[in-house]
């Protein structure tokens, strides 16, 4: 068997270095194909479930068998089982890396980050060579925007055990893009266990790479001299009094299009007519979902020539384009996510909103502003180069260094709140009557807060709301609505009281985030602030000003 020598030691990672040394040699594994496993891997969850529980009952201390059980019930969507499940065994066993990971991924599902956290420390203390902790701890860095750390652990990982499906899929999106086409065209070929909807989402990502690879175009970039920029709100109204949602006006090709100014969606996206007038052409199929109860729409991913947003202008951008008539009943949305190489404002008060640079890290040269429109397609963040990036950078006669980096806190940000952020989504850790916390996506494109009729059950009453609600997202509208009773929310320093908050459900969304989501904080719940963000560093910071303005006008 070989063995390699790596290090664990991890005080940047947490409070303190977690074993003393900060090396150690470790055995290379592989994985055991047990029957259990092999149907796991097939996706015969109920047989590979039947087999784990057998052997638990003839030895209820089987560490694997507890892994596997936790697993199973965790890919079915069993969360709370998968929870007790995990809480038992590591009862039963307190010093089992295999036990405690199982916990930290259990945890991790179902929305208690900050508890997962602290239970990764205990298994990566009781075993730092174990594959799994590494790969769980890889995904809690890049939670945290820790993507320096994120990268090294998924490598790790991977050294340890190059054999399991969830540690290659995490390792493959740390690989340039032409191993990354290789790789994953590998990883699809074998059984690994995931759910069809994410394969073909993968394959639909592995088909964007290879129209990429095989039709290389200029990476998407700033061509305007402008790099700091004001844009007023624009609106879309219920009626001549109401105000429905705010927008940007934004030129495609030098077509006017008005997108709703949304942190919850990821990228620009714009409806099939919107494209056509643009003269947007496909390049892959792809599909978006989000709230709603008819799952996906058909799409496709496209480029434009020219992106213009107020005195800012970018070329060479991703779109993706809904195959709809209409977005949610407007041209599109615009994610804030896309102007993660900017700091952003956005002034509710004062109707506008603000692009300027982001503070330069120590020792650090301003990064070349972009929009980072492609992220939704090809899995790059503001913390990670494109493919064209690279090959630039490779030009250059002296490279200088690139990312992945972890999080930087700007003397000027040291107030700021740190949030969870997965892909395009925000998440903040929210207390409900300050009884328990929940996590809540910052969705500035819902124009209403909302919560799920679980956590709202936890803190309050929940009525049907009958015809008093209507919700309509991407993916059509929402089967069953409530309305919950009393609720305050607080937040990142902020509280809001509420009463009757709309409630329903958003397991959809959890799943697709690989954590649970209990509700979303929407344009209502912000509307006297200005909120800042600085996506590249996941941080956030709202300035309070009562009477400063309000939503309704």
């Amino acid at each position: 068997m070989r063995s390699i020598l790596m290090s664990v030691c991890l005080a940047s990672l947490f409070a303190a270095a977690l074993p003393a040394a900060c090396a150690v040699s470790c055995p290379v594994t592989s994985e055991t194909a047990s029957d259990a496993r092999t149907a796991l891997l097939h996706r015969d969850y109920g047989k590979a479930l039947s087999r784990y529980q057998a052997q638990l009952a003839q030895s209820p201390n089987n560490r694997v068998a507890i892994a596997g059980e936790v697993e199973t019930l965790l890919r079915q969507q069993k969360i709370a089982e998968a929870l007790d499940a995990a809480e038992k065994g590591a009862t039963a066993d307190p010093h089992s890396a295999e036990v405690l990971t199982a916990l930290v991924a259990a945890q991790y599902r179902a929305g208690l980050p900050w508890k997962a956290w602290d239970t990764s420390k205990t298994a990566l203390d009781a075993d730092p060579c174990y594959p799994l902790i590494h790969l769980w701890l890889a995904r809690q860095a890049a939670l945290r925007s820790l993507y320096a750390t994120a990268a090294q652990q998924a490598r790790t990982a991977h050294m340890l055990d190059p054999t399991n499906p969830e540690i290659r899929s995490e390792w493959i999106q740390t690989l340039p893009a032409a191993d990354r086409i290789r790789e994953l065209e590998a990883y699809l070929a074998s059984p690994t266990g995931d759910d069809p909807d994410d394969i073909r989402h993968m394959q639909q990502f592995l088909e964007f790479l290879k129209k990429q690879a095989a039709e290389p175009r200029k990476p998407c970039r700033l061509v305007s001299k402008t790099t700091s920029t004001q844009l007023p709100f624009s609106y879309l109204m219920d009626d001549a009094s109401r105000i429905s949602a705010f927008a940007l006006d934004v030129r495609l090709n030098g077509e006017r299009a008005r997108l709703v100014i949304d942190t919850g969606a990821g990228g620009i996206l714009v409806s099939r007519s919107v494209a056509e007038h643009a003269g947007l052409k496909a390049v892959s199929h792809m599909e978006v979902g989000g709230i709603g109860s008819q799952g996906y729409k058909p799409g496709y991913t496209a480029f434009a020539d020219s992106i213009r947003i107020g005195d800012l202008e970018f070329q060479d951008c991703a779109v993706r384009v809904l195959d709809s008539r209409n977005v949610t009943d407007s041209d599109g949305l615009i994610g804030m996510d896309v102007f993660a190489r900017f700091l952003v404002t956005l002034d509710y008060p004062m109707r506008k909103m603000g692009l300027d640079p982001l503070p330069p890290r120590p020792g650090e040269e301003a990064a070349p502003a972009s929009l980072e429109s492609d992220q939704p397609a090809n899995g790059a963040t503001a913390d990670q180069e494109t493919a064209d990036e690279s090959a630039a950078r490779a030009t250059t006669a002296a490279p200088k260094p690139h990312g992945p980096w972890d999080r930087y806190i700007a003397p000027e940000m040291k107030d700021w709140t740190p949030v969870f952020r997965v892909g395009h989504e925000l998440m903040l850790a929210v207390s409900l009557n300050r009884k328990v916390t929940k996590l809540f996506i910052l969705d500035t494109g819902a124009f209403s807060t909302s919560i799920t009729p679980e956590a709202a059950r936890e803190v309050t009453k929940v009525h049907p709301a009958g015809d008093r609600l209507t919700v309509k997202g991407i993916s059509g509208t929402v089967k069953d609505t409530y309305l919950a009773d009393n609720l305050t929310f607080y937040f990142a320093g902020l509280d809001q009281p509420a009463v009757d908050t709309p409630t329903f459900d958003l397991s959809n969304i959890s799943r697709s985030a690989g954590l649970e989501v209990s509700g979303l904080i929407g344009a209502n719940t912000i509307a006297l602030t200005t909120l800042r963000i600085d996506y590249r560093d996941g941080l956030i910071h709202f300035d309070y000003k009562a009477n400063r303005g309000y939503l309704h006008q």
